[in-house]
C-alpha cells in the first residue's frame, strides 16, 4: 500500500549497456520515480536479443519484447538515452559517483525521419557488423529494420569524401551533420549497473573445429541472423559456400565451453540455442537430417525439458553423445565432415553433412574489455557483485551466463539494490 505523499529518495542510476538486462534494469528503476542515464556504445538498443530470430520461452521474434521495451522508455520521462557512447571513468562512492562519457558522433541528428535517402545516394559500402559480417551495407546506414532510435548512422569512413556531399545533398531534413565532434558528458550518480552483456567466443581459436577455414561452418549466432527475417538472406538458411539449401546440418555443442584452453564454465544457452536452432531448419527444410553431437543436453527447468522431449521425438534428428575431435572439408563439394567418438557405444563417427554449426560459448563482454571503474571479476570475466560494499551492480549475462528470461529477473533484482543504496543516502 502506497500513499499520495511517498517520493522516491534524491539520486541518480547509471545504466552501463542497452541489451535486455540494461533495458529491464533501466525501466524497473524508472518507472517508480528514479532517474536513470541509460549509455549504450552501440548505436541502437537492444543488445544481442536484436540479432535473434526467435528466443525463448515462447519463441518469440526479438520485436515481441524489445517493442514494448522501446515503447516504455518513450513513454518515461526520467530515463535519458545516450548511444554510441562509451564509460571512460567511474569514481566515487556508494551514493556518490562521478562518471565521464564520450559520446561519439553519429553525423545524424534528431531531424532523421529514416527516409533513406542519404543511404540510398551513399556508395560506399562497410562490413555489416549485426549480420557477422555476412554481408555489407551503405555507409550511411540504419543499424536493422526496428532500431532504437530509429535514426540512420554515417560511418566517420565517408566523412570529407564525395560520398558525404552526396548523402547531404538527398537529405531533406537537414539532418545530416559532418561537423559532429566527439563530445564529453560529466554526470553525478548515486549506483551504477553494468549490464554490459556478452560476445561470442572467437571460435577461429579453436583450431580443430575449422571455424574460418572452411566456408561452410558457421556459429550459432551467425546461423540465427540466417534464419532472421532481417538477416543477409531474408531468412533462408542458406550454406555460405554456394547459397545451397542444406540437407542436412551437424551442430557441434560446447565449441569453446567446458573447455580448459577456452572457456572452462558452461555457457548455459548454446544446448537450447541448438535445439531451438534445429526446429529452424526443420520447419523449412521437413526432409532435413540434423545431427547434434553433444557432451550433455542441459534443458534447465520444466519448459525447457518439454522442448527437448519433444526434439527427441524428430525422427530427422539425431543426438549423439560424443565431443567432435575434428572437422573436415569434402574435396570438391564444400561439404564437412565432422568426426567424433560415440560415448555410448565406443564407436567412432563420421558424418559429412551440407553445413556445420558450432555452438559457441558465451563470454562476457569484460573479458576482453576491463570496465573502468572499481570492480571485481572472476578468472573469466564476469563481474562479481559486492553486495557488502553496495553502489555498483552487474546485471545479467555481465554477472553469469543466463538466457533471456533469467537476465530479466536479475536485472529486476539489481534495479532494487541500486534504488537501496540510493535509499541509503
Amino acid at each position: 500500500m502506497t500513499t499520495d505523499n511517498a517520493a522516491p529518495a534524491s539520486g541518480s542510476i547509471l545504466v552501463v549497456g542497452g541489451g535486455i538486462s540494461g533495458l529491464t534494469a533501466t525501466l524497473e528503476a524508472a518507472e517508480v520515480g528514479y532517474e536513470v542515464f541509460l549509455v549504450e556504445k552501440n548505436p541502437y538498443l537492444g543488445g544481442r536479443v536484436s540479432q535473434l530470430n526467435q528466443y525463448f520461452p515462447k519463441l518469440c521474434p526479438p520485436t515481441c519484447g524489445l517493442e514494448i521495451n522501446f515503447k516504455r522508455i518513450k513513454d518515461t520521462p526520467k530515463v535519458k538515452v545516450f548511444t554510441l557512447a562509451e564509460v571512460e571513468k567511474v569514481t566515487g562512492t556508494p551514493g556518490n559517483y562521478d562518471v565521464t562519457i564520450k559520446l561519439n558522433p553519429r553525423y545524424v541528428n534528431e531531424n532523421c525521419t529514416a527516409c533513406g535517402a542519404c543511404e540510398e545516394a551513399c556508395q560506399t559500402e562497410i562490413t555489416n557488423e549485426f549480420n557477422f559480417g555476412m554481408d555489407r551495407i551503405k555507409a550511411a546506414y540504419l543499424p536493422h529494420n526496428m532500431a532504437f532510435p530509429m535514426r540512420h548512422t554515417i560511418s566517420p569512413q565517408i566523412k570529407g569524401t564525395d560520398d558525404a556531399k552526396k548523402c547531404l545533398e538527398a537529405c531533406k531534413y537537414d539532418a545530416i551533420d559532418f561537423d559532429m565532434e566527439p563530445k564529453t558528458l560529466n554526470l553525478n550518480v548515486g549506483s551504477v549497473i553494468w549490464a554490459t552483456g556478452w560476445e561470442p567466443y572467437d571460435a577461429t581459436r579453436i583450431d580443430n573445429l575449422g571455424f574460418g577455414q572452411y566456408q561452410n561452418i558457421v556459429t550459432n549466432m551467425m546461423l540465427e541472423r540466417l534464419a532472421a527475417p532481417n538477416g543477409p538472406t531474408k531468412g533462408k538458411i542458406l550454406r555460405p559456400s554456394d547459397d545451397k539449401e542444406p540437407e542436412s546440418i551437424a551442430f557441434v555443442q560446447c565449441a569453446g565451453s567446458r573447455d580448459e584452453n577456452h572457456l572452462p564454465y558452461c555457457s548455459y544457452i548454446c544446448c537450447m540455442a541448438s535445439l531451438k536452432q534445429a526446429t529452424y531448419v526443420r520447419e523449412r527444410y521437413p526432409e532435413a537430417k540434423i545431427y547434434v553431437f553433444y557432451i550433455d543436453l542441459r534443458t534447465p527447468g520444466n519448459r525447457y525439458e518439454k522442448f527437448y522431449k519433444k526434439i527427441k521425438e524428430d525422427e530427422n534428428i539425431f543426438l549423439i553423445k560424443g565431443k567432435v575431435a575434428e572437422v573436415s572439408e569434402e574435396a570438391g563439394t564444400g561439404n564437412i565432415t565432422v568426426v567424433a567418438e560415440n560415448a555410448v557405444t565406443g564407436e567412432k563417427i563420421k558424418q559429412t553433412v551440407d553445413m556445420a554449426v558450432l555452438a559457441t560459448g558465451m563470454q562476457p563482454t569484460a573479458a576482453n574489455a576491463k570496465l573502468p571503474a572499481d570492480l571485481k571479476y572472476t578468472e573469466d570475466g564476469f563481474i562479481v557483485n559486492d553486495f557488502a560494499a553496495g553502489g555498483m551492480f552487474a546485471a545479467g549475462c555481465a554477472n553469469k551466463p543466463a538466457d533471456v528470461v533469467s537476465s530479466n529477473q536479475n536485472a529486476t533484482g539489481m534495479a532494487l539494490k541500486a534504488i537501496q543504496t540510493l535509499v541509503k543516502r
